[in-house]
C-alpha cells in the first residue's frame, strides 16, 4: 500500500473543436493551447482536489489538458473510489482496477479520464518476422529494402524530407546508434538520418539486445521511415506500455513545441474490445488535436485478420487505427519484377500466420468522409454502421517484407507495423514538396478527384470475414500508394477553380 504510483487526469477543453470528420482550421500549437486547451481554473480545481486527498501534483499542461498526480495505492483508492489489486499477466505482476472511477460532484464534466490506475500492458506491436526457412510460394517471392518499396510505389523523388519531423511512438525496446549507422550506410545513406529519443512517463531508449523483443518494432519503424525520408528528423517517444503511457506519449508528440512533428507513426494497438471507453475517447481527442494542428497520424491496422486475434466468434478492428482521425494502414503482399509491381493482393498467410487487420468499428460511427466509400455495416450481430478500417495499405507480408537490422542481426520483417512508417515517410516527402503540412488527410483522399489514380486498387484476397474488391474495402482500404500521383492530386486545383 506504500507503493507510489502516478496517474494522468484528463481535463475538458475550454471550447469544443469543430465537428468530427471536418478539416479544422489550421493553427499553431501556441494558438491551440489558448483556444482549445484546458482552462487554468479547471486545472487548479483538479490540483486542489488531488492535494486534498493527500496526492502530490507532479505536472500540469494546459495544451495537453492533463494533470499528473502521485500518491500511494491507498491514497489513490481513497481519492477515486476504486480497488486496486495485483494480477498476473503473461508471467508478470501488474496492477488492475476494480470498480468505476469516482470523482467529486464539482468535478463532474471537468475530469474526462483518469488513466494509470491499471498498469497492465495495453497494446502490442504490429510486426511479423519472416518465418525462418520458408520456401517461396510463388515465383517472385522476395524481400525489399524500404527504398525498393518506395520505388515500386512511385514515391516522389524531388526531396528527402528535409525540414520535416517524423514522430514515432514506442511502448518498449530501443535502438543503438551502431545499428542505425550500419543499416543506413549499407543503403548508401550518408549522413544517417538524425534520430532523437524523448522519454515520457519514465520511458527511455532501452534496447534489450534481443531482436525478437520490442527492439524489432523500434528499429523497423526508424529504418523504414529514415531510409525513405533521410532528410527528416526522427523523434522517438518512449513510454511504458500502459493506457496512461501510450496517451501521454501521443499528446506529448502532438503538442511538442520543441520538435514540432508534422507526422506521427504508431505501430502499436489492440482490439477495440480491450480498451476502456474513457481511454478511446481521450486518444481520439488527442488525434483531433493533431488534425487541428496539421499533424498527420499514421497507425497500423493490425496483423491478425478480421478477428484481430480475439476468439469470441466475432470480428474486431484494432484501436487506435479505428479512430476516424488517423490514417489507418492495412497490409498487402507485394510481388515485383525489374522494378515494377507484378502482383499485389491482400496480405493473408493463413490461420495463425498473420493477415491484415480491417473491418468495421463497433465504437466509432461511420464518418462523413466514408459516406460514399461503400463501407458495409458490421458483420457482427450489432449490425453497427461504423467507421471502416483501413484507409490505405502497403506491403506487409513478411514473406515479401522489409530488410532491416536489429541488435546487430539482419532479418526480414513484415506486418502493418511497417506500413505506418512507410506512409509517414511519404507524407513527410509530400509536406516538403508542397511547402506545408498536409495534416488530416482522410477527408481529402476519399474524394474522387484525389483517389482516382493515386492508389493501386487491391481487388484480390481476404482477411477472413472481409474480401477485397473494386474501390475501398475492409482489407486494404483505398489501396497502396502511387506516391507521385497522390502528390499531384493533392496539389492540383479542383476543376473550374
Amino acid at each position: 500500500m506504500a507503493e507510489q504510483i502516478e496517474v494522468t487526469v484528463v481535463v475538458r477543453r475550454k471550447a469544443p473543436l469543430p465537428p468530427p470528420g471536418t478539416a479544422p482550421q489550421r493553427m499553431s500549437r501556441e494558438q491551440f493551447a489558448e483556444f482549445y486547451g484546458a482552462t487554468p481554473a479547471d486545472i487548479a480545481n483538479v490540483e486542489q482536489f488531488a492535494v486534498s486527498e493527500g496526492l502530490r501534483v507532479v505536472s500540469s499542461n494546459l495544451a495537453r489538458r492533463t494533470v499528473v498526480v502521485a500518491g500511494t495505492v491507498a491514497a489513490m483508492q481513497q481519492a477515486f473510489g476504486v480497488e486496486l489489486v495485483t494480477v498476473e499477466h503473461e508471467g508478470k505482476q501488474f496492477r488492475a482496477r476494480g470498480g468505476q472511477v469516482q470523482i467529486p460532484a464539482n468535478l463532474h464534466g471537468v475530469i474526462e479520464a483518469v488513466l494509470g490506475l491499471d498498469n497492465r500492458p495495453q497494446a502490442k506491436p504490429k510486426l511479423r518476422p519472416r518465418p525462418m526457412g520458408i520456401a517461396p510460394r510463388a515465383v517472385g517471392d522476395m524481400s525489399y529494402t524500404p527504398l525498393q518499396v518506395a520505388q515500386l510505389y512511385n514515391y516522389p523523388t524531388a526531396g528527402n524530407g528535409t525540414g520535416q519531423t517524423i514522430a514515432i511512438i514506442e511502448l518498449g525496446g530501443g535502438y543503438s546508434d551502431s545499428d542505425l549507422s550500419s543499416y543506413f550506410s549499407g543503403l548508401g545513406i550518408n549522413p544517417a538520418p538524425k534520430v532523437t529519443a524523448v522519454g515520457v512517463d519514465g520511458g527511455k531508449n532501452q534496447p534489450t539486445g534481443d531482436p525478437n523483443s520490442a527492439d524489432g518494432e523500434v528499429l523497423l519503424d526508424i529504418e523504414v521511415a529514415g531510409a525513405i525520408a533521410p532528410g527528416a528528423s526522427i523523434v522517438v517517444y518512449f513510454t511504458p506500455n500502459t493506457d496512461q503511457g501510450f496517451l501521454d506519449a501521443i499528446t506529448t508528440a502532438v503538442h511538442d513545441t520543441a520538435n514540432e512533428p508534422s507526422v506521427i507513426s504508431i505501430s502499436w494497438g489492440g482490439p477495440e474490445s480491450s480498451w476502456t471507453q474513457q481511454s478511446m475517447q481521450s486518444y481520439d481527442q488527442a488525434f483531433q488535436d493533431a488534425a487541428t494542428l496539421g499533424v498527420t497520424v499514421c497507425v497500423a491496422a493490425g496483423d491478425n485478420g478480421s478477428t484481430d486475434g480475439v476468439s469470441d466468434g466475432q470480428q474486431h478492428v484494432d484501436f487506435p487505427a479505428s479512430s476516424p482521425h488517423v490514417l489507418a494502414c492495412g497490409g498487402t503482399r507485394l510481388l515485383s519484377n525489374s522494378g515494377a509491381i507484378t502482383s499485389e493482393t491482400v496480405w493473408n498467410d493463413g490461420p495463425g500466420q498473420g493477415a491484415t487487420g480491417g473491418g468495421v468499428s463497433e465504437v466509432f460511427p461511420l464518418p462523413g468522409f466514408q459516406t460514399n466509400a461503400g463501407v458495409p455495416v458490421s458483420v457482427n450481430p450489432s449490425g453497427f454502421a461504423g467507421r471502416g478500417v483501413p484507409d490505405v495499405s502497403g506491403d506487409a507480408d513478411p514473406v515479401t517484407g522489409y530488410q532491416i537490422v536489429v541488435d546487430g542481426q539482419s532479418g526480414v520483417v513484415g506486418g502493418t507495423s511497417a506500413v505506418a512508417p512507410l506512409w509517414a515517410a511519404l507524407v513527410a516527402l509530400m509536406n516538403q514538396q508542397i511547402g506545408r503540412s498536409l495534416g488530416y488527410l482522410n477527408p481529402t483522399i476519399y474524394t474522387p478527384a484525389v483517389s482516382s489514380g493515386a492508389f493501386n486498387d487491391i481487388t484480390s484476397g481476404n482477411n477472413g470475414a472481409y474480401s477485397a474488391g473494386l474501390g475501398w474495402d475492409a482489407c486494404t482500404g483505398l489501396g497502396s500508394p502511387n506516391g507521385a500521383n497522390l502528390l499531384r492530386a493533392l496539389t492540383t486545383p479542383p476543376a473550374g477553380s
